[in-house]
């Protein structure tokens, strides 16, 4: 019962590309849980998610944004020939990842760190003007038919 069949519903929508692509990627569900990671809410509209990447540098991550999906990815560089290591246990992962992160239209990156083995990209939600809600007075009467046209003519 994990599996919905959308296809009827989405056939006839017009406009809600965004909803479609979100309720494909939710449907379809994660794979890979590696590298984990967090996401907090550092301020009123402001967001952090971190990622355990140790073992990476930052010459092996990349963080791209594009149409409202964030990016993430890490490719392992092989060592220099001179320097060459013998691992008796590796423990600690170091395999290439991509991991995405669907945004929304407000949210914004602005920024990204790497410190103690944990990468750090700073999100903001930021809602323009003519999203915010607004207040409308109720004056008690309707223009009429006749002021909406003197209206239009005198323009």
């Amino acid at each position: 019962m994990r599996t919905f069949d959308f296809a009827p519903l989405l056939r006839s929508s017009i406009g809600f590309e965004n909803l479609n692509r979100l309720v494909d990627l939710a449907t379809r569900g994660e794979g890979d849980a590696y590298p984990p990671y967090n996401i907090e809410k550092v301020a009123e509209d402001a967001y952090r998610i971190s990622m355990a990447t140790a073992g990476f540098t930052r010459d092996e991550l990349d963080i791209t944004a594009q149409d409202n999906v964030l990016t993430i990815t890490g490719r392992a560089v092989e060592a220099a020939d001179g320097d060459k290591r013998e691992f008796l246990h590796r423990g600690i992962g170091k395999r290439a990842f991509e991991r995405r992160f669907q945004l929304a239209d407000t949210i914004r990156v602005t920024g990204a760190s790497y410190t103690d083995g944990l990468l750090n990209i700073e999100l903001v939600r930021e809602v323009p003007e003519h999203k915010k809600p607004r207040t409308i007075a109720i004056d008690g009467q309707s223009p009429t038919l006749e002021a909406v046209i003197d209206e239009r003519q005198a323009a």
